[in-house]
């Protein structure tokens, strides 16, 4: 497992639909080692951080095996960071890797909290307006890591498991509920109570719950 590439940049105002958009999908490869806080990288930058950012969503991962897949269907060369990643690993697929796990990259230690969901700033950036739903179904959406220890990250690090999350919820199954699971009584107990989650998704999954009850 290993950082293809570490990328990083700060919100750009772009078109979309005839309209200005703020947003911080356009991030380049870093030279060098890069400054990781509990917040994110150095010279790194979200738009909307409603949806964006946090410390539970420090750090953006997607699997550089996803890129074939991408580039076939929109029959054009991706560069790193096509997805907006800090991140471009290989070795960290969605159905491998669990809420909860634990990574040592360069000097940090960063925790995996939740999937990346996909927003229409995908399709601002590549195009078809069904992006975000085909992102949806094949699963290959990509996840945040929150920072359980400063350090700095450079391209070419080793990406080395440490532990594994309780639970054993990979990151495609937890996309999956996030989008179709408000009936699922037996996974949402279990997640709305599992710390190593994202607080906004606990909190979903919780409320999706409550409402099922009543």
């Amino acid at each position: 497992m290993e950082v293809i590439s570490l990328n990083v940049g700060k919100p750009k105002t772009v078109d979309y639909r005839g309209k200005p958009l703020e947003t911080g999908i356009y991030k380049l490869p870093a030279a060098g080692r890069v400054q990781l806080h509990l917040g994110g990288f150095d010279g790194d930058g979200q738009a909307d951080l409603v949806n964006h950012g946090g410390p539970d969503k420090a750090v953006c991962v997607y699997p550089i095996e996803h890129y074939a897949y991408w580039e076939q269907q929109l029959g054009k060369r991706l560069e790193y960071s096509a997805f907006g990643e800090n991140i471009t690993a290989s070795g960290l697929l969605e159905t491998e890797v669990c809420i909860g796990d634990v990574y040592e990259i360069g000097s940090a230690l960063l925790q995996v909290s939740q999937p990346r969901f996909p927003c229409y700033k995908l399709s601002q950036k590549h195009g078809p307006a069904e992006m975000p739903a085909q992102v949806l179904s094949t699963g290959y959406s990509g996840f945040y890591f929150r920072v359980l220890r400063e350090g700095q990250i450079a391209t070419g690090d080793r990406i080395v498991k440490k532990e594994s999350g309780a639970g054993g919820f990979p990151v495609r199954r937890v996309l999956y509920l996030m989008e179709h699971g408000r009936k699922d009584k037996t996974d949402l107990a279990e997640l709305s109570e599992l710390d190593t989650l994202s607080a906004v998704t606990r909190a979903k999954f919780r409320g999706w719950l409550d409402a099922g009850e009543s």
